[in-house]
């Protein structure tokens, strides 16, 4: 693809959202499901998921592609807490793990009232240290990224755990399959992706704004956005509370105000997006068998 066309200008705000001059690379290829980019900016590297080969991968600058996790229990989603260590979204184990200095698994969230989570999928953590997370049942419906399982649960819903005091509580469960999620930089807003389109071709593709009160309550649910094609699965929000989402075409970049601003064409189906980068302004990209970048004009909210 020629230099400039990756990107597709919508709306005349995008043109300060890129960099003239930067265009998509692709940094590996050779996984069966690039998933859960997450930025170490201690390290410099990013980690993601390849959920099928059921290991994660390290991408280091100047040194190239390695495992960085093997045997990862079909892990899908990450993210980094406050204290900078990596919590995971394990398909395998149907749970929410934090990876200790020392490299041991502390588990966040596997049961709720007594009965095992679907599978988890994204997560994010909150300024307070409360654990968000989607919980549809992907992992659980074949032996492809998980282990093909009955769900125990009577929906798929979104969760808040708050491991300083060991609950985890339901936020919103009116959602088809809850999919990537993000806060607002002022974290007034959760944004939360329903991807039930994935194998309903009437279901929803959708990300929905949600209030967040004080004590973590969410209310409104109003629908954000409509991705198309493809559907929303992760994504994340700049600085200005623009969001970059996965799409079946690349990236889309919605303002604020829902619009959709432009679009970064990618030559497979995204899966999920993460800023990084010593600025914060290299968007890392996982699409089907690859880890793609590209330098923009904004910078990621969230600090890893």
């Amino acid at each position: 693809m020629p230099l400039g066309e990756e990107f597709e200008f919508i709306d005349r705000r995008f043109r300060d959202l890129t960099v003239p001059i930067a265009w998509v690379e692709r940094l590996f290829d050779g996984c069966r499901w690039a998933e859960g980019p997450v930025w170490f900016a201690d390290g410099g590297y990013v980690v993601w998921s390849d959920a099928p080969n059921n290991r994660m991968m390290r991408w280091i600058p100047e040194c190239g592609v390695d495992v960085f996790r093997a045997a990862s229990n079909f892990t899908n989603g990450n993210t980094r807490d406050r204290e900078g260590r990596l919590v995971s979204c394990e398909h395998g184990t149907r749970r929410v793990t934090r990876t200790e200095p020392d490299g041991t698994l502390t588990v966040i969230a596997e049961r709720y009232k007594g009965r095992r989570l679907n599978s988890p999928n994204d997560v994010i953590v909150k300024s307070d240290g409360t654990v968000w997370f989607s919980d549809p049942n992907y992992g659980i419906m074949s032996n492809y990224e998980g282990f093909k399982a009955e769900m125990e649960q009577d929906g798929c819903y979104v969760f808040r755990a708050d491991p300083a005091r060991g609950t985890l509580d339901v936020v919103a469960d009116d959602f088809v399959k809850p999919n990537g999620l993000a806060f607002s930089p002022d974290e007034s807003l959760l944004y939360v992706a329903d991807s039930g389109v994935s194998h309903d071709p009437d279901g929803p593709h959708h990300i929905r704004a949600f209030r967040v009160g004080k004590t973590g309550k969410l209310s409104g649910g109003r629908v954000f956005a409509e991705v198309s094609p493809g559907l929303p699965d992760g994504f994340r929000v700049d600085t200005d509370g623009n969001v970059w989402t996965s799409a079946g075409d690349g990236v889309h970049c919605y303002a604020p105000d829902g619009a959709l601003l432009g679009k970064i064409h990618i030559p497979e189906t995204t899966a999920n997006v993460t800023f990084g980068g010593p600025r914060r302004n290299r968007l890392f990209i996982t699409a089907t068998t690859s880890l793609y970048t590209v330098f923009v004009g904004a910078t990621g909210a969230q600090r890893p």
